[in-house]
């Protein structure tokens, strides 16, 4: 790899790690000025609503990526279990879960997933593990596959606050 290439990395995963960074942020922003029942309501059944979406990026975080993030740092090639937020979802009670808690606990293991990925080196951050269902990843796509699950939370959010406050504009 050439060093115009390597730069073009280290540029391109320092804008992934501020978008991570700023994922629970954006998430405080959709939670903002609304009451329990709007953080509560579905656009429709097997939707997740807005408490539900925090709670689930919350765990998703805690029991999936921090895991992940950990065991591939510490284990050659660890076979990575699939993180069933369906299940988990469906088995918990999200909607009556206090919204400031969760967000502010997803808050903290996202701020501590990306410092700790901040500090690998590049060889750290080639380190692989094999994600049931996906097969073979390393920490850098790990972290894209991050980002592009916040990404399709967040456009789910900005949707769902739309038609629960249609005189915002996110």
């Amino acid at each position: 790899m050439t060093e115009e290439a390597r730069n073009d990395d280290a540029v391109n995963f320092t804008a992934l790690l501020e978008f991570l960074r700023e994922t629970p942020n954006r998430l405080a922003s959709f939670t903002a000025g609304l009451s329990n029942a709007e953080l509560q309501l579905q656009n429709s059944p097997g939707e997740f609503s807005v408490l539900e979406n925090v709670c689930h990026l919350r765990d998703l975080e805690i029991q999936g990526y921090t895991q992940r993030i950990r065991r591939i740092l510490a284990e050659a090639e660890p076979a990575l279990a699939d993180f069933d937020g369906a299940r988990m979802a469906a088995e918990s009670d999200y909607n009556n879960e206090a919204p400031d808690v969760a967000l502010q606990a997803f808050q903290i293991a996202r701020l501590e997933n990306v410092e700790r990925l901040r500090a690998l080196s590049e060889d750290q951050l080639e380190r692989e593990g094999t994600l049931e269902g996906v097969g073979s990843i390393t920490l850098r796509r790990l972290a894209e596959m991050m980002r592009e699950h916040d990404e399709g939370h967040l456009e789910d959010l900005a949707a769902l606050r739309r038609s629960l406050r249609k005189d915002i504009v996110i």
